[in-house]
């Protein structure tokens, strides 16, 4: 007699490891690259990161990555299961074994200026030409003839439109987005290896990554006039009796629900952009404590998150 596992039973699935057999080496510091080869691990990637030796005067064992110095925590989750090697690529020591890790590495992931590249004789028609089944992803600032200039998250998020008062972003947005794309043409790239046997180049601009997280507000979706940016009432962040709490009732049957615990009518989606219907929802959330709208959400089926403070 045989039986089947029930869904409730079954165990779950394993992740799948697409690029398992994959090695990749990154020269990336600071948190693009290294966010990028954390995600490549998860898929299966054998993952080499190669760093400088850490600035004179610190302690043994210090990683040479910025990282590793300003937050240690952030590092070390980072490059978990990671082998981590202390190359000096201005050495010619350094440069030899760097091309014997590289004989055997189907990916180079990097974070250098195009400049710095060329100058430590890491430009893609050298590399292509001494490892052609080599593929590279280049990180850098911005595009083409900008990968020259200074940038950072803050910058590249400014010029996009997502910096929009004093405050900082609540996270590095372009950094993990460009880490999200790297690990996405580090993908690209094994299918190209894997179509036509040789390496194939591609760049990734922080700048673009920002730009692509900017859309929505491009389209006018999270502006103060959108409907995602405070033009409606079941979409907002409200204060409550005891926090906050973040409403995402955006759907007709979501805010039909969110209106009729708060008594307030709706007549059609037009209603919930009434400045009347904002007044009566946040008079009815800041009655409410974050406990009792936590029951209400789950009793009523309405999208939404209390916060403290």
């Amino acid at each position: 007699m045989t039986t089947t596992a029930s869904p409730t039973t079954a165990r779950p699935a394993r992740p799948l490891t697409p690029l398992r057999g994959v090695r990749v080496l990154s020269l990336a510091l600071n948190l693009p690259g290294p966010a990028a080869l954390m995600r490549l691990k998860t898929m299966g990637a054998t993952c080499l990161k190669a760093e400088p030796p850490a600035p004179k005067g610190l302690p043994p064992g210090t990683s040479g990555d910025p990282m590793g110095q300003y937050n240690p925590q952030a590092y070390a989750q980072l490059h978990e299961g990671i082998r981590v090697l202390s190359i000096d690529l201005k050495s010619e020591k350094g440069q030899a074994r760097l091309q014997r890790e590289l004989a055997r590495t189907d990916v180079l992931l990097t974070s250098f200026r195009p400049s710095a590249l060329n100058k430590l004789g890491l430009g893609w028609k050298a590399l292509h030409k001494a490892h052609p089944q080599l593929s590279v992803v280049a990180i850098v600032g911005a595009p083409g003839p900008r990968a020259e200039e200074p940038g950072h998250d803050l910058t590249y998020l400014a010029d996009a439109g997502l910096v929009t008062g004093l405050d900082l972003p609540a996270t590095l947005f372009a950094d993990m987005g460009g880490a999200l794309m790297a690990s996405e043409a580090v993908l690209k790239a094994v299918l190209v290896q894997r179509g036509k046997g040789q390496g194939s180049f591609q760049e990734v601009a922080l700048s673009d990554a920002a730009a692509w997280l900017a859309l929505p507000r491009t389209w006018g979706l999270t502006q103060p006039q959108g409907a995602v940016g405070g033009a409606h009432a079941g979409y907002r962040v409200y204060r409550c009796k005891d926090g906050r709490v973040a409403v995402a009732a955006l759907e007709p049957h979501f805010a039909a629900a969110l209106c009729a615990a708060a008594g307030v009518p709706m007549t059609g989606m037009a209603s919930l952009f009434k400045p009347a219907t904002h007044e009566a929802i946040a008079t009815f959330l800041a009655g409410q404590t974050r406990r009792q709208l936590d029951r209400l959400a789950a009793a009523k089926d309405i999208p939404l998150h209390t916060l403290a403070g």
